[in-house]
């Protein structure tokens, strides 16, 4: 077991909308919610459970959150256990890029020698122990070297092609080996390819010194580092304009792509890891919960957060699509 490090910082990001699953996440008065803040089974949010996955790797004062400015109702009870400062607010969407850009550059002005883990919010991990052991380890290897970036892979249990891969220049088991390249999404035959070249699912996890990270932003889009330092302070009025007039930045494709002399992956172990992001993988994740029999374990919570068990039953009660096609449905 590796510790926590003094460095260790964490950013959930959690400003998406979750538009594929509007048809799943639309709730009894017709109102869809963002897929971070439901339940999967009547337990903690999405977002809750990915909090409780970063204070696995740094402590709660330096957990930072990445939301948006319409979400409000629902993220401000659910972030409470939050230093207000760290829960970083999006006036509006402007890409993937800015929502990450933003928390780094305020970690960096408090903490210039921070290991920084990024996170979804739109994942399931059956085993989170081993999966934090993941997280600390490659936290452990950022404080080391601050020049790479470690991006987590996990070994496919079959070749998918809805997910995005990583290959790795060679493939010892447990350490970390240069990036070849990303295939995002291939057909099914590149994907089994893929299997045999020894490929990872990209489940989209970072872990790098907070230098490094700033590093490979000024190395892609060096203009809106300097835009986005010039708009710290403003008060949110200021800030919702300067939003306004933001390009668009996708960080996967626009940031990451092209730096792969950068980047390091770090295989994952098996442990339940499944990306909540598409109809059919959020439709087997709770097929395969309901056959487990896992939950309902924390009925407390049942009340405030959509329970996506519960509507997806309903769903099918119904004659619904089962991959939630018709999104007009609602109890």
């Amino acid at each position: 077991m590796i510790a926590q490090s003094s460095k260790s910082w964490a950013v959930v990001l959690a400003a998406g909308e979750g538009s594929r699953l509007h048809g799943l996440t639309r709730n009894s008065l017709g109102v869809v919610v963002p897929k971070q803040f439901c339940s999967l089974q009547g337990g903690p949010s999405l977002l809750q459970e990915a909090v409780q996955r970063a204070a696995a790797v740094a402590p709660l004062e330096r957990v930072c959150t990445v939301v948006a400015a319409q979400h409000r109702q629902w993220w401000k009870r659910m972030l409470n256990c939050l230093p207000r400062p760290n829960i970083v607010v999006q006036p509006h969407n402007r890409g993937t890029a800015h929502g990450i850009l933003m928390p780094l550059l305020n970690i960096a002005s408090h903490d210039p020698d921070a290991v920084v883990t990024l996170l979804p919010s739109d994942h399931y991990i059956s085993d989170e122990s081993a999966f934090a052991d993941s997280l600390r380890y490659a936290a452990a290897l950022a404080c080391g070297d601050d020049r790479s970036i470690y991006l987590l892979g996990t070994e496919p249990d079959q070749a998918d092609p809805e997910l995005g891969y990583i290959v790795p220049a060679s493939r010892s088991r447990g350490e970390p080996a240069p990036v070849l390249r990303f295939v995002e999404k291939p057909s099914g035959a590149v994907a089994e390819s893929l299997l045999e070249q020894g490929a990872l699912w990209n489940i989209f996890i970072l872990v790098a010194s907070v230098r490094a990270l700033l590093r490979l932003f000024e190395r892609s889009m060096a203009s809106a580092v300097r835009t986005m330092v010039a708009m710290d302070g403003l008060g949110e009025s200021d800030l919702e304009l300067a939003y306004r007039y933001l390009p668009t930045v996708d960080f996967s494709r626009d940031v990451l792509q092209g730096q792969e002399a950068m980047l390091q992956v770090l295989p994952v172990p098996r442990c339940g890891w499944t990306d909540l992001g598409t109809p059919p993988r959020v439709a087997a994740t709770l097929r395969r919960l309901s056959e487990m029999r896992v939950g309902p374990a924390r009925r407390p919570n049942s009340s405030v957060h959509l329970n996506l068990a519960d509507r997806y039953r309903w769903l099918q009660r119904h004659g619904a699509d089962p991959r939630f096609g018709h999104a007009d449905v609602h109890a």
